[in-house]
C-alpha cells in the first residue's frame, strides 16, 4: 500500500470536498497522511488520515477576509510561501509515494516537481477549458494594471523561478496541472466540452458514508421538506432567516430545517413556528437526502450535493463563484435564482411553490441526479488515484 500526502489550507470550501476521498484511500490500506492547520485536525482525523499540521497564514474567520480580489490573491500567496519550508520538513523524511493537492495547496506541485514524486491536483471547483487564458485575459489584465497586482504576479513568477518551478506563469501553475480530479459535477462546469479529458477527470461530487456526521429523521407529520442553508462562510444574515420563517413557516404541509451558521444564535430569529427547525449545523447530505427542495448560497459544494439529490434549489448566491453557479443551476432547468439581501417573504413563496410544481422542474432534476451519480464517486476518485499510482511505479 502506498503513502499517499493530501496538502490543503484550513477552510471548509477547500477541504470538505476530498474529505470522503481521504476516507475512501484509508479504507483501502493505503497510508494517507494529511497537511492542513491544526484547527482541521478532527475534520481529518475523522477520515482515519493522519495530520500533518503548518502554521496557516490565511485568516481564521470569514469576518477577517478582505473583499477585494487582489488582497485575497495575496494572501493565498503569502500562505503558499509560508507552507512550502513547513511542508518540506514535514515530509524530508516521511516522502510520499503521491501528492494529492487542493488549488490552494500550490507548494505541494513544488515539492513534487523538486523530488520527482507525482503530483495530482484535486479541484473543488471549476477547471480550465479550451481558451479559457484568452477569455480570463480581461480580468488578468485588469489586476495587472493595479500596482498591487502588478506586484502580485511579480512575486508569484519570482517564488516559482526561485523554488524551480517548470512554469513561471502563475495562472498556468495553478490551472494548468499535469493532472487533476475535479471534485464537482460535469453538468456545473463552464464550457465542458472544451475541457481536456486527458487531463480533467470529473469525479464529483466525490460522496461516501457520512454517518460519522449524525443523521436526521423528517418528521411524519411533514408532507414535504425544505432545507435552508448558506454554507459555513457567510452566514449572519438574521434578517434572511426571518423572511424564510416568515415565507414558509405557515405554508401548509411544509416544514423548514434552517442552518443559521456559528454567527447567529436561534433567539434573534423570535419564537419559531412549530413547522421550522433552526439549527447552526446540520448533517447537510443527510437532510437532503429527505428534502424535497433547497434554498442554498449556491456555494461549490451544495450545488452538487443538490444536483446529486435531484433537490430543486432556490439559488441565494452571495460572492465569487456562487452567481456563475447559480446562472449555471438556473440553465440546467433546476433552480430560480432570488437576490438574498432584497427578496421579499412573498417572492420566497412563489418561487419555491413554482419549482415544485413544474413537472419540467422534476423531470431535469431527475435526469441530471442520474447523470452525476453515474460520472462521480469517491470510489471512482479512488480508482484513478490508484492509477496514477500504478503508473508512477511502472516509470
Amino acid at each position: 500500500m502506498a503513502h499517499i500526502a493530501m496538502v490543503s489550507i484550513p477552510a471548509h470550501g477547500h477541504v470538505n470536498p476530498s474529505l470522503d476521498v481521504v476516507h475512501t484511500l484509508v479504507a483501502r490500506g493505503h497510508r494517507v497522511t494529511y497537511a492542513n492547520a491544526a484547527s482541521f485536525g478532527d475534520v481529518i482525523a475523522r477520515t482515519g488520515a493522519e495530520l500533518k499540521p503548518y502554521r496557516s497564514t490565511l485568516p481564521s474567520t470569514d469576518k477577517m477576509w478582505p473583499e477585494d480580489p487582489i488582497e485575497q490573491l495575496t494572501l493565498f500567496l503569502d500562505d503558499a510561501v509560508a507552507m512550502l519550508p513547513q511542508l518540506r520538513a514535514a515530509y524530508a523524511d516521511d516522502r510520499p509515494d503521491l501528492f494529492l493537492y487542493d488549488i490552494a495547496g500550490a507548494p505541494a506541485r513544488l515539492l513534487g516537481e523538486q523530488w520527482d514524486i507525482p503530483a495530482v491536483q484535486l479541484s473543488p471547483t471549476f477547471v480550465a477549458w479550451d481558451g479559457y487564458e484568452q477569455e480570463m485575459a480581461p480580468v488578468v489584465d485588469a489586476i495587472r494594471a493595479d500596482p498591487r497586482g502588478a506586484d502580485y504576479y511579480r512575486r508569484f513568477a519570482g517564488w516559482l523561478a526561485a523554488n524551480g518551478s517548470s512554469t513561471t506563469d502563475s495562472v498556468a501553475f495553478q490551472g494548468r496541472p499535469p493532472r487533476c480530479l475535479a471534485l464537482v459535477p460535469r453538468a456545473l462546469q463552464p464550457h465542458a466540452d472544451r475541457v481536456d479529458p486527458a487531463v480533467y477527470s470529473f469525479v464529483g461530487p466525490a460522496l461516501g458514508d457520512r454517518r460519522d456526521q449524525g443523521g436526521w429523521t423528517r418528521p411524519a407529520t411533514a408532507d414535504k421538506v425544505l432545507l435552508v442553508s448558506l454554507g459555513s462562510a457567510n452566514t449572519r444574515h438574521p434578517d434572511f432567516y426571518r423572511r424564510c420563517i416568515t415565507a414558509f413557516g405557515t405554508l401548509p404541509g411544509w416544514h423548514t430545517v434552517l442552518q443559521i451558521g456559528r454567527h447567529v444564535d436561534a433567539a434573534e430569529l423570535g419564537t419559531l413556528p412549530a413547522r421550522v427547525e433552526a439549527h447552526n449545523w446540520i448533517p447537510q447530505l443527510a437532510v437532503l437526502q429527505q428534502a424535497d427542495a433547497f434554498l442554498t448560497h449556491a456555494g461549490m459544494g451544495g450545488s452538487s450535493e443538490g444536483l446529486y439529490c435531484g433537490t430543486p434549489m432556490i439559488a441565494a448566491p452571495q460572492a465569487t463563484d456562487q452567481f456563475a453557479n447559480a446562472d449555471q443551476l438556473a440553465a440546467l432547468g433546476v433552480a430560480r435564482i432570488v437576490d438574498p439581501a432584497t427578496v421579499t417573504p412573498d417572492e420566497l413563496r412563489r418561487a419555491l411553490l413554482h419549482l415544485t410544481s413544474d413537472t419540467t422542474v422534476t423531470t431535469r432534476c431527475a435526469a441530471i441526479q442520474r447523470q452525476v451519480r453515474e460520472q462521480g464517486s469517491a470510489a471512482h476518485a479512488a480508482d484513478l488515484i490508484e492509477a496514477e499510482l500504478a503508473e508512477a511505479v511502472m516509470r
